[in-house]
């Protein structure tokens, strides 16, 4: 909408100045025209393509403009903006006596022109300004924060907030996961999270509310160890019947970062270019690999599906199958890795005793 009305806008103007720019040519010239209206037209047609022209330059000019003030950290924005209103306080001191002198009138057109040309030059000195001292500006209004001043120099990004949904408080690894102090900025639990979790809470099921009663107190400590970071958020959105679709909107609007271990919200949510954290991912990223040739020491749990084989289990949940590890059975044993397998379950590694290998 914006681009047509931009446009248009240039259009309009082309058009009304070849139109009635025929009244500013010299007379002589007048003189020798027999169809003035004809020449209107022409002047008023050729003005339009002029325009039209110049108004998809402007638009993509205007385009290119925005894209840059929206990418831009917002307190480079602010320097700049200080820096062009002193320019233009000092350009209108400096140019005032210019208006008090007395001037003929058909050099009248130096006043507006010196004006013009001292607000841009001055105007853009301040911002020259502002970029080069940016730092110093910003160390007075707060001289203890490095963070403040890195940023405007766009060295580094500020953390984005992060939004917990129900079943990451539910969890509960969130919290040990704060205390190591990998997870950066703003904690966020908008209400309508909140109130599922009091929903779940009073579930007439037990372990629905066993569940329920788990993340309300994890968020309760969370709230008393980290009273800064944890905010509860009042958003909501009425038009929108799920807690998913609500948190979703909340992190696109606050253009924050959705934190989960739901893995279908965390698909939808990337599908609509949020940006997701699922713990679950962590947790595999975080898995000791093992490559064929490494040994592991583990205890065999159990007999296999094959007569030979003997179930274990590292300390993080995955499961070892063990050739030759039934006779070992509810004892420790030291085998060696042959082979890992990823599924949608989860990994699994396939190991042969140290024994059977050797021999």
């Amino acid at each position: 909408m914006l681009d047509a009305i931009i446009i248009i806008s240039f259009i309009i103007a082309g058009a009304g100045i070849g139109f009635y720019g025929v009244d500013l040519l010299p007379p002589n010239i007048l003189v020798q025209v027999t169809n003035i209206e004809g020449l209107r037209s022409v002047l008023g047609a050729f003005g339009t393509l002029i325009g039209f022209v110049f108004g998809l330059i402007g638009q993509t000019t205007y385009r290119r403009l925005e894209k840059q003030v929206r990418d831009m950290p917002v307190e480079v924005l602010l320097t700049r903006a200080i820096g062009l209103i002193v320019g233009l306080l000092v350009a209108n001191l400096m140019l005032a006596p210019l208006f008090l002198l007395p001037i003929p009138r058909e050099f009248g057109f130096i006043k507006p022109l010196v004006a013009v040309l001292g607000s841009v030059i001055f105007g853009f000195t301040g911002v020259n300004l502002a970029d080069t001292h940016g730092r110093g500006f910003l160390r007075l209004i707060n001289p203890n924060s490095l963070d403040t001043v890195l940023v405007a120099e766009g060295t580094f990004k500020p953390a984005p907030t992060k939004v917990l949904d129900t079943s990451c408080i539910i969890d509960g690894r969130i919290e040990n996961l704060l205390e190591t102090g990998f997870l950066e900025g703003q904690i966020l639990v908008p209400q309508f999270v909140l109130q599922e979790l009091q929903l779940i809470a009073d579930a007439a099921n037990d372990q629905k509310r066993a569940r329920g009663r788990r993340g309300l107190d994890i968020l309760n400590s969370m709230k008393e160890t980290y009273p800064d970071r944890i905010q509860i958020h009042s958003a909501d959105y009425e038009d929108l019947a799920t807690v998913d679709a609500k948190l979703v909107r909340f992190a696109q609007d606050i253009n924050g970062t959705l934190l989960t271990n739901d893995y279908n919200l965390s698909k939808v949510a990337t599908v609509q270019k949020v940006v997701v954290l699922n713990i679950n991912d962590l947790t595999q990223a975080l898995r000791p690999s093992y490559l064929p040739g490494d040994t592991i020491e583990i205890k065999i749990r159990k007999e296999g599906k094959e007569p030979s084989q003997g179930i274990g289990y590292l300390e993080d949940g995955t499961m070892v199958v063990v050739e030759a590890g039934s006779s070992h059975v509810g004892g420790e044993v030291r085998v060696v890795v042959t082979s890992a397998l990823q599924t949608s379950a989860g990994r699994m590694i396939f190991a042969r005793t140290q024994e059977s290998v050797t021999a």
